[in-house]
């Protein structure tokens, strides 16, 4: 079975550490044997382990691209969105790509699923079971559904229309309910709903036939020249609840979406992450830090204190659900962002009265990566090295940085950084009547390098 690994989200539910450059399932605010892990590779640690990542293909759009091959390695396959759209698209892409491009038969049965789920590591070998259930159950889609451990109006039900049965290990799907209130949740879990985990396994030509259907194309290059075209609207929508012949997999065990910080924080050892301190009144209280300075909870119980450069979040535990819509209202731009090569921070943005712009960042470079080689037209950047050991070519020259040295790349000039010992970290400022991020021109290294 190929998997189709959906990595989308705006990252608001999850402010202030997540944002628009990085989404909730790439912080590294779970633990794996003492070490951080983000939700993507925990996911990806978990297929792996069940040896479901070999043919596994991810599907996302933006920069989160390079944030996932940073995560997982360079090596991993990325089908980039030339838009952020939704799943409808994005799946009917990648779908086309499987077929086109990887070589996969129309035939072959593809699993799919987001990778910010939270689950046992049986989830996915009840996962490796997909494909028997759509050959037992001859069903166009077959779905993984959690039993539900209570009532729960954060998660859509699906409905089945049977009963389980000791000789059946699938039932046929009724109908699907979305998100209901917790009094239509409870009615729900006695009728014997389950909790649709979005993940579901099909073959690849009924996808590619229902687009022909529709009226689009199942051509991979076609559709991404007219990506911008599909219909923006889900799966669930546009096929699965379209779809007659539908069966699931009931699974009993550890799932859950960590999509606010009340149920992230359930799935952590520690109530402090970071510098800071809680006292023993404030029980039931946890502080995530990403800042250097301390925070403190003292003597108020039942809080979340989230801190990163992006800003500063004190909420209830059961008020965090509402997180989205008040980072819409204010429209907060994000001052962090991860990229392939490592991390950089926005600690101010000043414009004189004559229009010149200043941006400066904290930027640390992962050891043994790299800035690509590339130039600015309307900026000058002048970099001071704050630690470690740096490689910098400008213009061809190559040299090494170390810490207390200063180095200015004039705009229209060719340059390139690297780590060469351990993280390197600098501040750079970014000097210019146009300081935009769209304005770069990369190239190809030159042999110096």
């Amino acid at each position: 079975m190929r998997m189709i690994l959906l990595s989308g989200g705006s990252g608001k539910r999850l402010w202030p550490l997540s944002n628009e450059s990085r989404p909730k399932q790439f912080l590294t605010i779970l633990r794996h044997d003492e070490r951080p892990e983000s939700m993507l590779q925990r996911i990806w640690r978990q297929l792996s382990e069940a040896n479901l990542a070999g043919e596994a293909y991810f599907s996302t759009s933006g920069t989160q691209a390079e944030l996932i091959r940073g995560q997982i390695g360079a090596d991993a396959v990325v089908i980039e969105e030339p838009t952020r759209r939704d799943t409808f698209p994005a799946i009917s892409l990648a779908a086309a790509y499987l077929h086109d491009q990887a070589g996969a038969s129309r035939d072959e049965i593809v699993g799919v699923m987001p990778v910010d789920g939270y689950a046992g590591d049986e989830f996915f070998e009840h996962l490796r079971r997909l494909p028997s259930i759509l050959e037992q159950s001859g069903s166009d889609i077959a779905l993984m559904g959690a039993v539900p451990t209570e009532p729960s109006d954060k998660y859509g039900y699906i409905v089945p229309s049977s009963s389980p049965s000791p000789n059946q290990p699938y039932l046929r799907v009724s109908s699907f309910v979305e998100k209901p209130d917790l009094i239509r949740s409870e009615a729900l879990i006695r009728e014997g709903a389950l909790w649709n985990c979005g993940v579901f396994a099909f073959r690849l030509g009924f996808l590619l036939d229902m687009l022909e259907q529709k009226g689009l194309s199942s051509n991979y290059e076609s559709l991404s020249t007219n990506y911008a075209e599909l219909p923006k609207t889900s799966f669930d929508i546009a096929v699965v609840e379209q779809t007659r012949q539908l069966s699931v997999l009931p699974y009993r065990g550890e799932w859950r979406d960590l999509g606010t910080w009340d149920s992230l924080v359930r799935e952590r050892s520690s109530e402090l992450s970071g510098p800071g301190y809680i006292s023993e009144a404030s029980h039931d209280s946890h502080i995530i830090n990403e800042l250097e300075i301390p925070v403190s909870i003292w003597n108020v119980p039942d809080i979340i204190v989230v801190a990163g450069p992006d800003g500063v979040l004190v909420t209830d535990r059961q008020s965090s659900t509402g997180i989205k819509d008040m980072v819409t209202e204010i429209e907060i731009g994000p001052r962090f962002e991860e990229r392939f090569w490592g991390k950089q921070t926005v600690l101010s943005h000043q414009q004189a009265t004559s229009g010149l712009q200043t941006v400066t960042k904290r930027v640390v470079i992962s050891a043994g990566r790299f800035i690509s080689y590339h130039e600015h037209q309307f900026r000058k950047e002048v970099w001071t090295i704050v630690s470690g050991v740096g490689s910098v070519c400008i213009d061809g020259i190559m040299q090494t940085v170390n810490p207390g040295e200063v180095i200015v790349v004039e705009s229209g000039t060719k340059h390139y950084i690297g780590a060469v010992e351990g993280d390197l970290e600098f501040i750079e400022s970014q000097i210019g009547h146009i300081v935009s991020e769209t304005d770069i021109i990369r190239y190809e290294f030159p042999d110096s390098i």
